[in-house]
């Protein structure tokens, strides 16, 4: 073979690699899509808003049962509720928005390294997000952080492109552009901002290092219309929700628009009322275990990026010095949740990459990668067996739960276990990859398919039916959350999800005294009160999200219940495609 031959087989590898890398990815993060139902906490909420759109036209205004939903703009909830109009099942639409936004993310990661260095590189950062446990746990689930996250990474990729590769301004306003959507999808979505601090320290620091191709003077008035652009593209959503609401002279749209302005936003990060963590429950907490692989390989990392840093290497600083910032914003706040700080992510993946190829070298890290992954399968492989031959705290977990996984757990330690045992010559950080790649795929097809009952209230529906027949119901809910809407075949009413308990009980005690045919109320059985219900009178529906339910009817009514008469506003939904 010649030199020519040889060069064109060289130059055509990496092309060959970038499409089996995107046909994992799509597997990955495709597989299981389907086989599941929105599961708690926020999934149900978000489907039940979206099914609620398609059902009623109303999409501007987010809704659970009539009643508005303020904790979250409503772009996210569109982006479900079109999937759900286009293929009219639930089950597909739910999952799609975040599948969708995850895989143009490893994209844009990808894209951007082979700009900045090559496409092995590219290569490389792209295998490190995706194989990231926390970008793959998101990416499959229909969480709104998945698509703020490509949002995000949206907006760095715009200002690294303008910065480091071409300074051509139309890359930096797309990244101010979709920083605006991403803030009317979640407030965060501004953080690619903050890029600028490392950039113009960059600029203050080396200023003799021409870091963009192309660059010339330019007066502030451009740098100035991105905040513009941004403007507008939050414009897009928020100045006719407010116009929407002025004229509508609605105290519950006014509220809508007070609580997503002011309480959602400014209150809920500077004085968060729940997650509450320390300061450092990011760096001791999520990012050892939820930023594997890489996370494992910082001790590493950290010199190589240093040595960059110090020749002013601004594709690692600007990203890092990102990165660090972004930390900061998300641990000062009280409120704390891990999934917070998944849009650093792809950043970390993407300078890791041209020093990843020598940390896999280093034996230590290696070791230590498929020490994890032994660790991890024999884990599932004890606890699977512990519940096989029924060990006291397994039989526990069980009652617990309502759910024999054992087998599962069993079945998939053995694979993992395998994996270990081929992977302990060699290269042993590969265990990684495959232990992932195993993982999921058990998870998302045989795992989604145990937790399917006890993740959804369809047992406590099908029992409600066998009392009370398919026949005309409405049923009341009572100290709920969304996945009982989102489930039921019958017409709900409800009494505001935020409402103290005894206002909803002495409500529903009201609202089922008025008739008795029809009307039924669905309520933990620790909330039937003697003084107001006969609790020999309850029917148990069974056990569903570990409360033990029971309907009540017009019968179990006592004669008198001291709870103050309210006249708490009733909201009500009546299905038009049920969840089956």
């Amino acid at each position: 073979m010649n030199q020519t031959s040889l060069a064109i087989k060289h130059k055509n590898k990496h092309p060959n690699y970038t499409f089996w890398l995107f046909v994992l990815a799509s597997v990955l993060i495709f597989i299981g899509l389907g086989l599941r139902d929105p599961w708690p906490a926020d999934e149900p909420r978000f489907a039940q808003v979206a099914k609620e759109m398609v059902e009623t036209g109303q999409w501007f205004f987010p809704a659970r049962a009539e009643e508005f939903y303020p904790d979250k703009p409503p772009v996210f909830m569109w982006s479900i509720a079109f999937f759900f109009a286009l293929f009219g099942s639930i089950k597909i639409a739910f999952l799609l928005p975040s599948a969708l936004c995850s895989l143009l993310t490893l994209f844009l990661v990808y894209d951007i390294s082979k700009r900045l260095w090559s496409t092995k590189e590219a290569l490389i950062a792209t295998s490190l997000l995706l194989l990231s446990f926390q970008f793959l746990l998101q990416a499959k689930s229909a969480q709104i952080d998945a698509m703020v996250c490509c949002w995000i990474t949206i907006g760095c990729y715009g200002l690294l492109r303008f910065f480091l590769v071409e300074r051509r301004w139309r890359w930096y306003y797309l990244a101010f552009f979709f920083m605006g959507i991403g803030v009317i999808t979640k407030g965060v979505g501004f953080l690619p901002v903050l890029m600028l601090i490392p950039y113009l320290i960059h600029q203050r620091v080396w200023p003799q290092r021409d870091i963009t191709k192309n660059q010339t003077k330019n007066s502030v008035l451009p740098w100035l219309m991105g905040a513009v652009v941004m403007l507008l593209a939050i414009s897009l959503w928020f100045v006719p929700m407010l116009i929407l609401v002025e004229n509508s002279h609605d105290p519950s749209l006014a509220l809508y628009r007070d609580n997503i302005l002011f309480r959602q936003t400014v209150t809920r990060y500077a004085d968060s009322w729940h997650h509450i963590k320390p300061f450092w429950y990011y760096l001791v907490e999520v990012i050892p275990l939820f930023w594997l692989p890489i996370s494992i390989a910082l001790p590493w990392l950290i010199p190589f990026w240093y040595r960059a840093i110090k020749k002013g290497d601004a594709r690692i600083l600007l990203p890092l010095g990102w990165i660090v910032l972004v930390l900061l914003f998300f641990s000062v706040s009280p409120g704390k949740r891990g999934v917070y700080i998944l849009p650093a992510l792809p950043m970390l993946a993407l300078i890791s990459a041209p020093y990843f190829d020598s940390v896999v070298n280093k034996k230590v890290f290696s070791w230590l990668m498929w020490a994890v992954v032994f660790l991890l399968s024999v884990g599932l492989l004890g606890f699977g067996f512990s519940g096989i031959v029924e060990a006291s705290f397994a039989l526990k977990l069980e009652e617990k739960f309502g759910l024999s996984p054992w087998m599962f757990f069993l079945v998939t330690g053995v694979l993992t276990c395998l994996v270990t045992v081929i992977t302990s010559r060699g290269k042993h950080w590969k265990a990684w990859p495959y232990f992932l790649c195993t993982l999921w795929g058990m998870y998302a097809t045989w795992g989604y398919t145990l937790l399917e009952d006890v993740k959804t209230p369809k047992s406590v529906f099908g029992n409600i039916e066998k009392e009370i027949g398919k026949h005309d119901a409405t049923i009341a809910l009572v100290d709920f959350s969304e996945q009982f809407i989102l489930f039921s075949p019958y017409p709900i009413v409800h009494f505001g999800y935020h409402t103290p308990t005894d206002e909803q009980l002495s409500a529903a005690y009201q609202w089922l005294e008025k008739t008795d045919k029809g009307r039924y109320i669905l309520v933990d059985e620790k909330h039937v009160r003697n003084d107001c219900f006969k609790k020999e009178m309850a029917t148990s529906v069974g056990y569903a999200h570990r409360v033990h339910w029971v309907l009540l009817s017009h019968e179990a009514l006592t004669e008198k219940c001291p709870l103050t008469r309210t006249t708490t506003e009733i909201f009500s939904y009546i299905p038009d495609r049920p969840v089956t």
